[in-house]
């Protein structure tokens, strides 16, 4: 339509106008620190919204009658009636939110703040398609299964992410109301322990790990006590274990010890209605996956979750 309104008028303004308009309110929906200073404060929002709207009301002006302008001007209106209820929306889920998750965890944990929502907007990959909502960081295990269900309860979408080091987008929000969990804190490490595992004969080393360790600390965890653990990707010095598990990472060491999964003996995670999962690997080869395998499922309450890995014999 506005192709259509360039051939057919000799003036160029009403068009440089109106792209002036639906431009500022791309560059403000894709700019979270704009977002943020225009939520804080109404007047300005306010002053904004009547320069738009001025913007257009020149628009009819100039139009002459000509009915497809003016049709494009009053589409252009209801976008920026909608641009600002956006705002208002926005500022009422925020408080929603904030209400519900500082009943289940710290109020500093949970974060509408620009810098919190860039960061956490992408992953290795750089793709960006919408800036989360919230970003909460729990500082326990416990409370993860507690923040899962009030998003849930809110109708949030969910994005568990460690360090952001993956290559495959798992981590990038496609809509704009998702909560990211961020699993940083939660970087628990266990000691290297003999542990019997069902369907094996001889005791197995294994080490216990939260979803936010970084895969170096394991590896240094593992040496210390004469073994190695077997997952050695590119990003071990950033990346984390609950990120590898996700990924079924690899590196060098697995074409002999197989990857991740190949050295998982068991993991808890939250299920989608905030129950803990516990996945146990049956008749564990110690080694690569060759053939069908077996696991058993366990659901539990308010119980916390973490991975239980096989560390390897440095002689193998």
């Amino acid at each position: 339509m506005l192709n259509g309104l360039r051939a057919q008028r000799r003036t160029g303004r009403s068009a440089r106008m109106l792209l002036e308009v639906l431009g500022d309110m791309w560059v403000i929906r894709r700019n979270p620190y704009i977002q943020d200073d225009l939520l804080a404060n109404r007047r300005r929002l306010g002053s904004l919204i009547q320069a738009l709207n001025q913007c257009l009301d020149g628009i009819e002006t100039r139009a002459g009658g000509n009915e497809a302008a003016l049709r494009l001007a009053q589409q252009a209106r209801s976008a920026v009636t909608e641009f600002g209820a956006w705002f208002s929306h926005t500022r009422a889920l925020r408080r929603r939110v904030r209400r519900r998750l500082a009943r289940v965890t710290r109020a500093d944990n949970i974060d509408f703040g620009g810098l919190a929502r860039v960061s956490n907007a992408t992953d290795a990959t750089d793709w960006r398609v919408e800036m989360p909502l919230v970003v909460v960081t729990p500082d326990t295990e416990e409370e993860v299964r507690s923040v899962v269900a009030a998003c849930i309860e809110l109708g949030l979408g969910i994005i568990p992410r460690g360090d952001g080091t993956g290559y495959t987008a798992s981590a990038v929000p496609l809509c704009e109301d998702t909560t990211v969990i961020n699993t940083e804190r939660l970087e628990g490490l266990g000691t290297v322990e003999m542990r019997r595992l069902e369907g094996v004969e001889q005791p197995v080393a294994t080490i216990r790990a939260e979803a936010g360790a970084v895969t170096r600390r394991v590896a240094e965890r593992a040496e210390q006590n004469g073994h190695v653990f077997a997952v050695d990707p590119t990003s071990q010095d950033a990346s984390t274990i609950g990120g590898n598990v996700a990924m079924n990472a690899g590196g060098k060491k697995a074409v002999l010890w197989g990857t991740t999964l190949d050295n998982l003996v068991s993991w808890r995670m939250v299920e989608p209605h905030g129950a803990w999962l516990e996945v146990t690997r049956l008749d564990h080869n110690l080694g690569k996956i060759h053939e069908p395998i077996a696991f058993k499922i366990n659901i539990f309450g308010k119980k916390s979750g973490s991975y239980h890995l096989i560390v390897q014999p440095k002689e193998r």
